[in-house]
């Protein structure tokens, strides 16, 4: 039988593990004989960490892992995904919108021949505003990932642990697990699952995380950006050269120039602003290049629980 990690990145949860934990330790004995969860404190400001230390003495297939500060959801990931000991990887949200007995839906795709399977809520529990961005994000991804299922992505998610040594050596501070993956397969699917309403707190993701996160895939994993401004530039020196071309025949034919001031100024303006724009571009990506030549860590860990044995007499 399959065996399974879960991993769960963790900030700013400490009501919701509790229940989390226990709908976990209902579920996976009937899909497994062999599991674990890793819970992964992503420097959150709560008392997260001493539930998660409490859990971690109470269930024997839970281990905690604090990181020194908050890197982010992908890292903290990333974190646990490189510590997970089974054939496969259940990757899910700390706030009970990801039910745990949907699990077994991702399990029965993966059987079909496929790596990666992405449960895709069936309806989003979140306000218009989070939806929207969360839409800007999978469109960023789709261009990052270059595959077709990029719409469907979530956090939800279930893939085969070999996938990992795609991206072992891994090591930019702009860490996204869904691009990673890509490295490692071409084989993705998706499911509908239930998406539970949250039941504690508001969501850590706000409209300008998202946005922020989406504009870093695009720049930290893809080349789109710069073909994009390539295109800007061409298209506006063919413009030039067609006002240029105007000019000229308008000074044969009729003997004096185009008159206007603004009009000049105007097309300077254009021009201008191209080349600012795939300046800007071309800064993001030095920026990047930058950060990993100062080899800052994807993560830090801090310190570790895990469930503890009592000692015989």
């Amino acid at each position: 039988m399959t065996s399974l990690s879960v991993i769960i990145p963790v900030y700013r949860s400490a009501e919701s593990l509790p229940e989390l934990a226990a709908a976990l330790d209902k579920t996976l004995p009937t899909l497994t004989d062999t599991f674990e969860a890793i819970l992964v404190n992503d420097g959150s400001p709560d008392n997260s960490w001493q539930v998660i230390q409490a859990l971690a003495s109470q269930y024997s297939w839970l281990r905690g892992i604090s990181l020194m500060r908050n890197y982010g959801q992908h890292n903290a990931l990333l974190c646990g995904i490189r510590a997970a000991h089974h054939e496969l990887i259940v990757t899910m949200d700390d706030d009970l919108q990801h039910p745990p007995e949907a699990i077994s839906l991702l399990l029965a795709k993966m059987n079909e021949g496929y790596d990666v399977v992405y449960g895709s809520p069936r309806e989003e529990q979140h306000g218009l505003m989070r939806d929207l961005a969360s839409q800007i994000t999978k469109i960023a991804l789709q261009g990052s990932m270059g595959v077709a299922i990029a719409r469907k992505v979530s956090a939800f998610r279930i893939f085969r642990t070999n996938i990992r040594e795609a991206f072992a050596s891994y090591s930019s501070p702009y860490v996204s697990i869904d691009v990673l993956l890509t490295w490692g397969t071409t084989r993705f699917a998706a499911v509908d699952v239930p998406h539970n309403p949250r039941k504690y707190g508001l969501s850590n993701y706000t409209f300008r995380k998202l946005v922020t996160h989406a504009i870093n895939m695009i720049t930290g994993f893809s080349t789109l950006p710069l073909q994009v401004a390539s295109i800007i530039g061409f298209t506006l020196t063919g413009f030039g050269i067609l006002i240029f071309i105007y000019v000229i025949v308008r000074y044969v034919l009729e003997g004096g120039v185009v008159p206007g001031f603004p009009f000049l100024a105007s097309i300077i303006a254009i021009f201008s602003g191209a080349q600012l724009f795939a300046l800007g571009i071309i800064g993001e990506y030095l920026a990047r290049i930058h950060f990993r030549s100062m080899e800052r860590p994807v993560y830090t860990v801090r310190e570790t629980a895990a469930h503890e044995p009592e000692a015989t007499p």
